[in-house]
């Protein structure tokens, strides 16, 4: 199974000239923890990096730099990781632990945004497989159970 079989294709975006508090009310808006940095004016979409909830409370507010002075690009992290669709969960997990990242943007093979990752969609697709084992041996279980009762 690939990450663009999993991953959110509904990405909330900014482009990274927009104001930081503009970050935050999309954020507030939809509900997210991210938005996803886009390249000013550029079609398709392309992710240039993430603003995070806590990027905000870390180096806006902690610092208590006026928000009103600060654009997206100022505070979205310099490294942007991404993984293209067709790539692998388990491949994309190991990537995200080592580079200590909890959302990911995807991609296309074309570098165009389609979806976001995040650790709630991974948590969410591991549990439904080890739900699916549970079923399974629950399933053995019952078979042994009637086979040992049948007469012989």
């Amino acid at each position: 199974m690939s990450v663009g079989e999993i991953c959110n294709r509904e990405v909330v975006t900014i482009e990274k000239s927009a104001p930081v508090v503009r970050a935050a009310k999309l954020m507030r808006q939809f509900h997210v923890g991210c938005v996803v940095v886009v390249a000013d004016g550029v079609q398709p979409l392309q992710p240039v990096g993430v603003v995070t909830d806590r990027d905000l409370a870390i180096e806006i507010l902690a610092q208590e730099v006026p928000a009103e002075t600060v654009i997206v690009g100022d505070v979205m992290g310099a490294e942007l990781l991404t993984a293209r669709e067709e790539d692998g969960i388990w491949e994309t997990i190991m990537r995200m632990r080592a580079v200590g990242v909890r959302r990911l943007p995807i991609v296309s093979r074309h570098g165009e945004l389609v979806g976001i990752l995040t650790m709630d969609d991974l948590l969410q697709f591991i549990v439904g497989e080890l739900s699916d084992l549970v079923k399974l041996v629950r399933r053995e279980q019952k078979r042994e159970e009637v086979a040992r009762h049948a007469p012989v």
